[in-house]
């Protein structure tokens, strides 16, 4: 992939104010008043680089809010040329690619539901063949890496150069405090794979509350995402959509002013020395894990194999859950939280069936297929 979008940033971008790259506007333009009123107060904070209203709303249920179409496009436009500020919307088809394009708006980005489908995805992408202009790509609803980088792929491919992605966080069946759960993991390694991309937090989406915003900006700065996409609106409480997570200019304001901005490198020589020493025992410490996970693992094949001569069933969910319970109470003592538990458990688990699976297996033919 050919990524641009930071040296962009750091270098060509009139208007950049540094790090974090600030996109910040309503979750939906509702009217012209509300839009230049929002857009007005946004533009008195440094920190904003682009103004962002959702154009097309893409709702779960029929009857919700969906947008006002290409009339809020005309008000983005005025924007542009009143504020000084960029803008941005989400596009979710060719048609609104053109649209957009046409009333000069400076940012794209593919929202979740649309980037969990790669045959809407070539669609934009075939909409942005010899286009230049900013474009950045939400994961997908589900945590589904592959799939968010499949439609990154699509989109550089078309000639983008200006590309970064957007971590909105992912859809779960599990309730817990936010709206859709982070799963730093798969931005971290969105990182680790493709260095250069840029990556952008939402914390509006993740968090589903405006309580949660600056816990989440900070973390996001603290893991060295370039930028924030956060939702301010001028009267939040009477938004048309998603109007618990916006927060406005003012309080955007105050937000930005708390959060620390830390140097992405180590220069000091002797600080450099102590986190080298620290991380070779990180690496000790790897090893012994890998370890002591190939004995459990040795265990569980030697319980597989009972399980097979007494013709018993793999999955036993009363341990299972006695090992949950256990785990949980000693890892919180231990200062882990529940959600890292579950995690590298539910991994463990799973292997651990993997590896009986195969012993229950042993020596079976399975028919081929009738043709």
């Amino acid at each position: 992939m050919v990524l641009e979008l930071k040296k962009f940033l750091a270098t060509e971008l009139k208007g950049y104010k540094g790090r974090p790259f600030l996109i910040s506007g309503p979750c939906s333009a509702e009217t012209e008043e509300q839009v230049m009123a929002t857009a007005t107060a946004l533009a008195r904070i440094p920190e904003v680089s682009v103004f962002r209203a959702g154009i097309w709303k893409p709702r779960t249920r029929p009857d919700s809010f969906e947008g006002v179409g290409v009339e809020g496009l005309k008000w983005l436009r005025n924007v542009k040329h009143e504020t000084g500020l960029m803008v941005g919307t989400e596009v979710a088809n060719e048609k609104h690619v053109y649209e957009a394009l046409k009333y000069g708006v400076d940012l794209l980005w593919i929202g979740a539901r649309t980037s969990v489908n790669p045959f809407t995805v070539q669609e934009i992408s075939d909409a942005l063949q010899g286009v230049d202009v900013m474009v950045l790509v939400k994961n997908p609803i589900n945590p589904d890496l592959e799939l968010w980088i499949g439609a990154i792929e699509r989109i550089a491919r078309a000639g983008i150069t200006r590309i970064g992605a957007i971590h909105r966080g992912f859809s779960s069946y599990e309730k817990t405090i936010y709206r859709n759960q982070p799963n730093w993991q798969l931005p971290i390694e969105l990182r680790r794979r493709f260095p250069d991309l840029p990556i952008i937090c939402d914390p509006s989406h993740i968090s589903g509350t405006r309580e949660l915003l600056y816990e989440l900006s900070q973390k996001a700065m603290d893991l060295n995402f370039d930028g924030l996409m956060l939702e301010s609106h001028i009267d939040p409480d009477q938004a048309l959509s998603d109007a618990s997570q916006q927060i406005t200019p003012d309080e955007l304001h105050e937000l930005l002013s708390r959060l620390i901005l830390r140097n992405p490198v180590a220069s000091d020589p002797k600080l450099l020395d102590i986190l080298g020493e620290l991380r070779q025992q990180i690496d000790v410490f790897d090893d012994a894990l890998l370890d002591i996970l190939e004995k459990r693992m040795k265990v569980a094949q030697t319980i597989g194999q009972y399980k097979k001569d007494n013709n018993i069933t793999i999955l036993q969910p009363t341990r299972w859950d006695e090992i949950i319970r256990k785990v949980v109470i000693n890892g919180q003592v231990k200062g882990l939280s529940r959600e890292v538990i579950d995690t590298i458990f539910k991994a463990i688990h799973q292997e651990s069936i993997n590896h009986q699976m195969r012993i229950m297996n042993d020596g079976i033919e399975i028919p081929a297929a009738k043709s």
